[in-house]
């Protein structure tokens, strides 16, 4: 497997860029909406709480990764905690889901921006075909090489982190500093609710985890990379929810949840800036996609090579890396197509937040001895995470039962499948004791 990667090809800068390039691009434009539908007014608070739960989330990753940076990150901590077992295979699999749904939920967003900036319907057909269009070119980057997929991921970063911040300055500025989203009352279990979406907003910090093999110094430069994305995004989260929620009352933002951004930017900054912020949420899209699908790959990568799950070349040249590429674009473009944007945040929390307290709860059972972890500091996560899920899970049922009925349906299949799998090709020490370092 090591020859399928290249140690030290990407920089602290560009890990980063990569971390911040996921998170921005789902977090902000495709985000923002549904949580102020979930939190009501205090939805500026719930982007502060989920990055409080991350944190403490990114604490199990970060230690784990300083000492076994891998090209396979979670998959790896997840075999090192359970071994090759059909818990390691399957909570790897949900986590490779959330990632190729995120990646369709920001291929949605970017058909939803671009068709508003020609006054299109943000219904239409053209909404998943602009999103494929998307996610082929995300293909094509990937294709070409890590070190295009740093430098893209590098350039974009920069431009839409400072426009952003540009935007959200402006808008703040030209609202005077007033806070429009106000009235409604979403509740306790509306507003916990909430915090499932803006932890989904701040996950894309796993992406770094999954390409700790190829970072630069990488016993430390993975922890530096999670913690610096985490706080530009925190920062940049936090300022655009200010002046949206400055510009738009709460019904409008609930209204054009889909495209939050846009929809604030015109009273603010006139057409000018609406156009401005649609360019911005292009870049940010287009950059996180690219991000998403080089990591996805690269886990469903490990995990092959671990033996944990089928593969089939399905008569494709070409190494693992290149054909769990092309099935990461597959299936993220299948749900750009038959799912909307609010079905497939819910998914992406549901598996998300399932794997990451399998992820916790390995890591404090047979772990946190050997890399020193503090016990408080992962029980804390598994009981954030619980909470927030069975809060998120509840109102969904209220408002949308059958994608709780899918999302449980899609996680006991994904065990059934790979236990079966697993229990018709046991995975032996030697197929699984490859370098992971």
């Amino acid at each position: 497997m090591t020859e399928s990667y290249k140690k030290n090809s990407i920089t602290l800068p560009g890990a980063v860029a990569m971390g911040t390039g996921v998170m921005i691009g789902a977090g902000i434009f495709a985000l923002t909406g549904q949580i102020a539908e979930l939190a009501g007014p205090l939805f500026p608070l719930s982007f502060v709480v989920g990055a409080i739960v991350t944190a403490f989330s990114a604490y199990t990753y970060i230690k784990i990764s300083n000492a076994y940076p891998s090209a396979g990150g979670i998959a790896m901590i997840l075999e090192k905690a359970y071994g090759p077992t059909t818990v390691a295979a399957g909570a790897s699999l949900l986590m490779a889901l959330s990632m190729v749904i995120n990646e369709s939920l920001v291929a949605r967003t970017f058909g939803t921006y671009t068709l508003r900036a020609f006054g299109g319907d943000p219904d239409s057909i053209l909404v998943p075909a602009l999103g494929v269009g998307l996610i082929v070119f995300a293909y094509l980057v990937n294709a070409s090489g890590t070190r295009s997929v740093g430098l893209v991921s590098i350039v974009m970063a920069l431009l839409k982190v400072s426009g952003i911040a540009l935007f959200g300055v402006s808008a703040l500025w030209a609202s005077g500093l007033s806070f429009e989203a106000t009235g409604g009352d979403a509740g306790t279990t509306g507003f916990v609710a909430s915090i499932a979406l803006s932890i989904l907003a701040f996950k894309g910090f796993t992406t770094i985890t999954n390409s700790g093999a190829e970072i630069t110094d990488p016993h430390r430069n993975v922890g530096r990379a999670i913690i610096l994305s985490i706080s530009i995004c925190v920062v940049i989260y936090l300022l655009v929810a200010f002046a949206v929620g400055s510009n738009l009352p709460l019904d409008r933002i609930v209204a054009a949840k889909d495209y939050a951004l846009a929809e604030a930017a015109q009273p603010a900054l006139g057409q000018t800036g609406f156009y401005l912020t649609v360019a911005l949420a292009l870049v940010a899209t287009a950059s996180g996609l690219i991000a998403s699908v080089f990591a996805v790959s690269r886990m469903l990568a490990m995990l092959t090579d671990m033996k944990m799950v089928p593969h089939s070349h399905f008569g494709m040249p070409g190494t693992i890396k290149n054909h769990t590429l092309v099935y990461t674009v597959v299936v993220a473009g299948f749900l750009t197509v038959f799912f909307d944007l609010s079905r497939i945040a819910s998914l992406g929390a549901f598996f998300y937040l399932a794997m990451d307290i399998i992820i916790h709860l390995g890591v404090f059972r047979h772990l946190r001895q050997e890399i020193s972890a503090q016990s408080w500091v992962l029980l804390t996560a598994v009981v954030l995470d619980a909470v927030v899920l069975i809060a998120f899970a509840t109102m969904k049922w209220q408002s949308d039962p059958l994608i709780v009925i899918l999302g449980l349906v899609g996680m006991a299949l994904v065990f059934l499948f790979v236990g079966i799998f697993l229990a018709r090709n046991p995975v032996n020490d030697d197929d699984h004791d490859h370098d992971r370092h």
